[in-house]
Order: structure tokens, then C-alpha cells, then sequence
């Protein structure tokens, strides 16, 4: 209770809104930025580190499992930790995801085999679900959402830096330390972020007199591992036509349909749908999703184009995506500064959809005579949309909601955004494939069907050993794939714009609810309370 008095006389004596955050919550936005840091960098790092993996481990034929098992548990987790957090108490489950997510990466340094690290990772992926929903959900705790928007920038930063330095960090510590310490990498940062937290956080625990909603979690679960393995699956593995796929699809859709039918009835639903009946709430998750769909489709094949047609080494391609991470990052810190301001924030995801519609149309033009800085260029105004929509969409979605719901609304969005960021994958790379297949067998012959027979995108030491036709033919391919990856992408962010445009401008709250929702670490409207 004395730590509450002298926090609230410190917010008192910082003055209103928009003045300096006590120390304490200070310290706990760094360890949240650690969090989720852990989060977004794991997979950037073990990217890099899966060659040498394969090769001490072998399994090479299981490989796509250990991307798969950890996005898997990633997203059938989300909503169940947003729910927990709500029922009972935002600090004991955050804290438990990160046990979890390092107990993963404990056990998945320690893996003796393909098939054990598959496992462990999806161990991982377990925890990793609770680290990103438990950020978001405890800043809308402990941040007003009028001044929440500051907060943008600083999560924007945190994104780019792992885009960028986790190739680099995997490479490095593959190359010096071995492939396990791409894992025991997090334990440091894990308990540094677990320290602080436990700490400094005070947030009253909570006892739900309701029970898990089991067959919610359940329901939601089968139908979210369907989805994933028909994007993950779908015209890699299998024929999108072939019977596997057609039977995921319909038990994901049976699932989904039951899982909504069961929330009706449920005592206390995984996701509760009356969220849905907020407009903004609706649209935000729709924005979400195509936003994790262009996002993610233009970092995997920016760099492919970057390094097939433009001759970019695999580490300067990484950095060659500065121009739309840069862009992102100062415009969502611009834009969380505005909207902190004003209160106003429509007009960011309406030039953000357009922004992203003219950048990705602008990326669909580059061809095997694009240089580096018009190339650039595009990709700063994809990244000047982008920015306008990723931390606004959860801003407006947590605002939508009551302060019961925060968890479930933070998990639902970044579920949505999830599952968006598979589909784009999919959808997108079956179009790349499909095209530069046709434009090689078309400009290659025989030469060139055989040459992407197996695949439709080759690493560099597979490049460099083609001949000079086939290789020609291959960039001519690859301008091709992207022309209409990319373009596939301006047609789908046009949804964005339309949802933008029905966005109704609700005023951010100055406070949050009731001063006991948020604790010991109290933001400035519980000394406006007391």
C-alpha cells in the first residue's frame, strides 16, 4: 500500500496528462520491450541457424516443422492467454508465458534430434503466444489510452530492430558460439524481463468464479491448427486441390463454426463476441489481418528479389529493408504522438490503406533493371503505410472494449493479425511460384522446368552454379513472381482503405476504468482518482 501512496504522490507532483511516467512504470515498459523482443526475434534468429542445424541434427525432410509447430502453438495459445489474463490476473499469466517460452528454448538448445526439437519448439510457441498479448494487454492496464499513442513508437522500434538485427544476431552467434546458443540467447533477456516484471509490477490478482471454457479452447484450437497447415501446406506439399487439404478445410471450417455456435452458450467465452458488436472493434481486426498479410508476404519476398535479381548478399538484403522499417518506425512514432495530442486517429488507417495500396503497386513495377534506391524508395512509402496502421489497430481495438475484455481484445488482434500474415504467405507464394515456373519453362525450356522442379526459389549457392541463360531467365522469373505477388497485395490492401473509411472516431479515454483494474503501478488517472 505504501508503494501505491508514493506512486500516486510521484503522478501527482509529474502533473497531467502528457507528463513524465513514474519511474516504476518506466521500468516495467523496458521489461515489456524485452518481452517482446524475445517474442519477434526467435524466429528471425533460428531462420538463420536452421542450415547448420540440419546438418549436425539431419531430418532435412521435417525441416518446415519447426517453423510450423512454433507458429501452431503461437497462434492456437493467443486467445487462450488473453483469457487467462482477464480471469485471473494479467501479471501471473504474462509471467507464466515467459517461464514457459524459456523452458522451450532450454530444452530446444538441448535437442538431440529433429524430432525433439519440433517438440521443444512447439514448446516455445506455447509461451510465445502469452509474451505478445501480455504486453499489449498490460500497457492498456497501465496506459490511459489518450496517452498510449507515445507508446507506439518505442513497439515500432522494437519490431525493426529484430527484422533487421536478427539475421544478423543468428548468423553471428551460429557462426561463433554453435546453433544452441540461438536458443539459450533468450534465457539472459528471459530472466532480466522476468526480474523486472515480477518486481515492480503490482497488478491485483484476480480469483473467475467461471471455469475455463474448455471446449472453447478446444474448438478454437482444431480449427486454428487447420487453417495454419492449409496455408502452411497448400501447393507446397500438397496440391491446394488435393484431398489432405480439402479435409483440413473442412474441419477448420466445421471447428470455426462450432467453436462460434459454443460461444453463445458458454459461461465465459474464450472470445466473447459481443466485442464484435463494436464497429471499430470488427474493423480494426479486418485491418489487422491484411496488414499482417502484406506485411509479412513483402519481408520474405522483398529479400528473395533483392537477392536473386538485384545481387545482394542474404545479410545486405536484410539491411536493404531499411528504407521500410525506418519509414514505419518514424511514421507510427508520429502517428502515436498525434493521436496522443489530439485524440484524433481516423485519419491514420485512411492514408495508411492508401499509402500501402500505392507502395505496393509501386513495388509490383520493379523488373530486373530496378536499381537499389528506386527500389528503396518503394519500399519507404510501403513502410510509411504500414507505420500508420500497426500499433493504431490495437489502440483502437483495446478502446472499443471494456477494461474486462483487454486481454481477449489484445489476443483477438494480434490473432487475426496471425493468421493474416499466414494466409499472405500462402496465398502469395503460391502466385510467386506458380509464375516464375511459368516464365522459366518459358524462357528456359526444358533448362529452366527442371531447374525449379523442386522449387521456386533457390538460395544463392544454387544461382550461382546455373548457366548464364538459365540464370538470366531465373531473375527475369523472379521480377515476374514479385510483379504479381505485389500486386495481389494493392488489390487486397484496397480492403483496408474501404474498412478505414467506416472507422468511427470514438474520443480516447483520458483514464482507464476504476483506479483498483490497474494496481500498484498506477498511471496518471489514478492520482486524478485518489
Amino acid at each position: 500500500m505504501a508503494d501505491t501512496v508514493e506512486i500516486v504522490a510521484e503522478s501527482k507532483q509529474e502533473g497531467k496528462l502528457g507528463g513524465k511516467r513514474p519511474k516504476s512504470v518506466r521500468v516495467v515498459l523496458l521489461a515489456l520491450m524485452i518481452a517482446m523482443m524475445l517474442a519477434m526475434l526467435d524466429n528471425m534468429i533460428v531462420g538463420t541457424a536452421m542450415p547448420t542445424i540440419v546438418g549436425e541434427l539431419g531430418g532435412l525432410e521435417h525441416l518446415s516443422w519447426v517453423v510450423t509447430g512454433y507458429t501452431l502453438a503461437t497462434a492456437a495459445s493467443t486467445p487462450v492467454w488473453g483469457k487467462l489474463g482477464d480471469m485471473y490476473g494479467r501479471k501471473g499469466a504474462f509471467l507464466s508465458s515467459i517461464v514457459l517460452f524459456l523452458i522451450g528454448s532450454a530444452l530446444s538448445g538441448m535437442a538431440q534430434n529433429m524430432g525433439e526439437l519440433i517438440g521443444f519448439r512447439a514448446v516455445q510457441g506455447l509461451g510465445a503466444g502469452g509474451l505478445m498479448v501480455g504486453v499489449m494487454a498490460i500497457i492498456g492496464d497501465l496506459i490511459p489510452p489518450r496517452e498510449r499513442g507515445k507508446y507506439t513508437g518505442m513497439m515500432a522500434g522494437v519490431m525493426a530492430l529484430a527484422m533487421i538485427g536478427g539475421p544478423l544476431v543468428g548468423g553471428t552467434i551460429t557462426d561463433n558460439w554453435g546453433w544452441r546458443w540461438s536458443f539459450y540467447i533468450n534465457l539472459p533477456l528471459g530472466v532480466v524481463a522476468l526480474a523486472l516484471v515480477g518486481a515492480v509490477l503490482h497488478l491485483p490478482k484476480k480469483r473467475a468464479r467461471a471455469r475455463i471454457d474448455y471446449w472453447g479452447v478446444l474448438l478454437l484450437t482444431v480449427g486454428i491448427t487447420a487453417i495454419v497447415l492449409v496455408t502452411t501446406w497448400g501447393g507446397t506439399q500438397y496440391a491446394w486441390t488435393s484431398a489432405r487439404i480439402m479435409e483440413l478445410i473442412g474441419i477448420g471450417v466445421a471447428a470455426l463454426i462450432g467453436f462460434v455456435f459454443w460461444q453463445t452458450r458458454a459461461v465465459e467465452p474464450v472470445v466473447p463476441l459481443h466485442m464484435f458488436r463494436s464497429r471499430n472493434f470488427t474493423l480494426m481486426s479486418v485491418i489487422g489481418f491484411i496488414t499482417g498479410f502484406v506485411m509479412f508476404g513483402a519481408t520474405l519476398y522483398l529479400p528473395l528479389y533483392q537477392q536473386s535479381v538485384q545481387g545482394a548478399s542474404a545479410t545486405n538484403s536484410g539491411l536493404l529493408l531499411l528504407p521500410m522499417l525506418g519509414a514505419m518506425l518514424v511514421t507510427s512514432t508520429v502517428a502515436g504522438r498525434v493521436t496522443t495530442k489530439s485524440g484524433r486517429y481516423k485519419i491514420f488507417p485512411i492514408a495508411g490503406g492508401a499509402l500501402m495500396i500505392a507502395g505496393l503497386y509501386l513495388l509490383s513495377l520493379m523488373d530486373t533493371g530496378t536499381t537499389r534506391f528506386t527500389s528503396g524508395l518503394y519500399m519507404a512509402v510501403l513502410g510509411l503505410g504500414m507505420g500508420c496502421m500497426m500499433q493504431i489497430t490495437m489502440l483502437v481495438a483495446q478502446n472499443s472494449v471494456e477494461m474486462k475484455d483487454m486481454g481477449v481484445a489484445s489476443s483477438s488482434t494480434t490473432l487475426f493479425r496471425t493468421l493474416g500474415s499466414s494466409f499472405g504467405v500462402a496465398i502469395m507464394g503460391a502466385l510467386f511460384n506458380d509464375r516464375v515456373k511459368h516464365v522459366m519453362a518459358e524462357r528456359a525450356g526444358a533448362l529452366g522446368k527442371g531447374v525449379t522442379e523442386k522449387s521456386a526459389q533457390l538460395d544463392a549457392k544454387s544461382l550461382a552454379k546455373l548457366p548464364a541463360v538459365a540464370r538470366e531467365a531465373y531473375q527475369h522469373a523472379v521480377s515476374a513472381g514479385t510483379h504479381s505477388a505485389f500486386l495481389l497485395g494493392a488489390g487486397v490492401a484496397v480492403i483496408t482503405l474501404a474498412a478505414a473509411l467506416f472507422v468511427k472516431e470514438v474520443p480516447l479515454k483520458s483514464g482507464n476504468p476504476p483506479a483498483e483494474s490497474v494496481g500498484d503501478v498506477a498511471p496518471v488517472q489514478v492520482a486524478e482518482t485518489v
